[in-house]
């Protein structure tokens, strides 16, 4: 019995001893060296706070991008931090960190995301924690700013993109996606899927992960790259023979358009060759004649790295594109002069289209396509009249009669109509320009017989065009910014294809009748101008494109530039 007593009042003791000594344990082996939780807390609401008074918000050298939500995103969570637990850093942190370190297979700088200062706090917290040293409250808090910063930064830039095109490109007009990136961010953090949250963010559109994919295979390629590029003046066809057609099919192989299947050693271009060639050509936007002349040779001799960067520009424009497309779009790509017209993921329509010249761009936009006129008149811009018509006609008396051209005394409705030769057309001035001029419907008329309208800011539409040549040419820029189309008709029969009441015959019977007549679409279809100079077709094959407005360049210095110290 007694020893029974002594067991008991033995027991007693240690559950005493336990209670005042496991609490001191802990903190110096369970928090393994963390600061306590209130003094971080302290400590990042005096930061934050502290961010009000100040222009910048910055932390070791780096500024804070996410001034605006990271108050809000700590505020919700009373200023406890967001990648420490009792026993420091979480797996959510490490993750993220993993993250930033894949962010050049978007295409983008893990550096951008302050990778660098990230990496070195985790190590010093981790190697003080190895020994049982304290970590510092200021430590854990610039840790825990920094890598929310991270986030959000790397997750707006997959979600919309890093670079603004409207900061660097005037006539380019993007409608940027919402997205509440705390609750995206808290989400996350949960959950521990930081990974899939940051997935989710990236763009939707196929085109986005076949041009990733390309970017590693590119990426491959250009660590092989060690060929000599081919001679100026090499040209090449069916039938050749030597060191040049030698290294042409081991450039062509490493571009994966030929066969690697059998050595050789002599050089010849065979029939192999030559469809290589076609290949090659094709996905490059060239004229297909399978012979080496000298625009294929310059296209061959562009470095695989040189295409590498093309790849992550046109990342970047992915990332610009609206995520909802729409089930019925019309899409025109104008690097590649070609309308589509997709309904359901299924392409309906393609056509050769002009686009402007490089001084007349066509702009970049979305809008909804709400009617179109058959027999158009054109109201020609005063600013055409000076560019393009006026020397005619100050050369040629007669050439507004020949081309079906009417002047009126001034923009206004029922403004009345004048004879052009009471006018004296050498001492016109842009700055007073009082007159209207008027192109009637008919054969010559610059719009052709259908005009397609998608109201927009800069006047810009499709339409038909009496000049057929410039279909044939392989790089179509010569419109003064309007996208002239090469099927207007079967475009036209398209959108009236559920009207009874415009059948193909009727159609081509108000053509044909010469009069203007307004034909609104009862189910309105979305336009999409875009500008892509990479992307990867529907036969899986990768095309470029020869950058005709210098978009490529303007972007590419946007992209370099790096974030703003302190």
């Amino acid at each position: 019995m007694m020893k029974q007593k002594n067991n008991i009042s033995m027991n007693r003791l240690l559950t005493i001893i336990l209670l005042i000594v496991f609490p001191i344990l802990l903190q110096h082996e369970g928090l393994a060296g963390v600061t306590d939780s209130h003094s971080i807390r302290d400590h990042l609401k005096k930061r934050i706070e502290l961010k009000k008074t100040q222009n910048k918000f910055s932390c070791r050298g780096e500024l804070i991008c996410g001034a605006s939500l990271i108050p809000k995103f700590y505020q919700q969570r009373g200023f406890s931090p967001a990648w420490i637990g009792k026993e420091g850093i979480l797996p959510q942190a490490r993750s993220l960190v993993a993250e930033i370190d894949g962010a050049d297979h978007e295409g983008l700088r893990p550096d951008d995301y302050h990778r660098a200062n990230i990496v070195s706090l985790v190590t010093k917290i981790d190697e003080k924690q190895a020994v049982g040293e304290t970590v510092d409250a200021p430590i854990w808090v610039d840790l825990d700013l920094l890598l929310t910063d991270a986030f959000m930064l790397y997750s707006s830039h997959l979600f919309a993109g890093r670079v603004n095109p409207e900061t660097i490109h005037t006539d380019w007009v993007v409608v940027n996606p919402s997205a509440d990136l705390t609750d995206v961010l808290g989400s996350a953090l949960n959950s521990n899927q930081i990974s899939k949250a940051l997935r989710d963010l990236e763009p939707i559109h196929s085109a986005y992960f076949e041009l990733k994919q390309s970017l590693a295979q590119y990426r491959d390629m250009a660590k092989k790259d060690d060929r000599l590029p081919l001679s100026p003046g090499t040209n090449l066809r069916k039938g050749d023979r030597g060191i040049s057609v030698q290294r042409l099919r081991e450039r062509l192989v490493i571009l994966g358009d030929l066969e690697d299947t059998e050595k050789d050693p002599v050089g010849f271009f065979d029939d192999a060759t030559e469809r290589a060639v076609l290949g090659f050509q094709k996905r490059h936007g060239l004229k297909s004649d399978g012979m080496v002349g000298p625009h294929t040779l310059e296209i061959l001799n562009i470095p695989i790295q040189q295409r590498v960067r093309q790849i992550e520009l046109n990342m970047e424009r992915c990332r610009w594109i609206p995520r909802d497309l729409g089930d019925r779009y019309i899409l025109v790509n104008i690097a590649d002069f070609k309308l589509s017209v997709i309904e359901n993921l299924h392409r309906m329509l393609e056509m050769r289209v002009v686009v402007g010249r490089p001084y007349r761009r066509t702009p970049v936009f979305s809008a909804k396509m709400t009617y179109m006129v058959i027999n158009p008149y054109w109201n020609i811009p005063t600013s055409l009249v000076f560019k393009d018509l006026l020397p005619k006609i100050q050369k040629n008396d007669t050439y507004l009669a020949q081309q079906g051209i009417k002047v009126f005394k001034g923009w206004s409705k029922g403004a009345p109509e004048i004879d052009p030769e009471t006018v004296d057309w050498k001492k016109i001035e842009h700055q007073n320009f009082p007159y209207k001029l008027r192109q009637d419907p008919g054969p010559r008329n610059a719009l052709g017989r259908i005009k397609f309208i998608f109201p927009n800011r800069f006047a810009v539409y499709l339409h038909d065009t009496p000049d057929r040549s410039h279909f044939n040419e392989t790089h179509r820029d010569f419109s003064s910014g309007c996208i002239r189309t090469e099927k207007p008709v079967d475009l036209a029969r398209y959108l009236v294809r559920d009207e009874h009441q415009w059948s193909e015959e009727n159609l081509l019977a108000a053509i044909e009748a010469r009069e203007t007549k307004v034909i609104e679409l009862r189910s309105p279809i979305t336009v999409h101008l875009q500008y892509w100079t990479a992307w990867v077709d529907e036969n899986g094959r990768l095309n470029f494109r020869k950058d005709i407005y210098d978009r490529d360049r303007l972007l590419d210095q946007a992209l370099r530039e790096r974030m703003p110290g302190v």
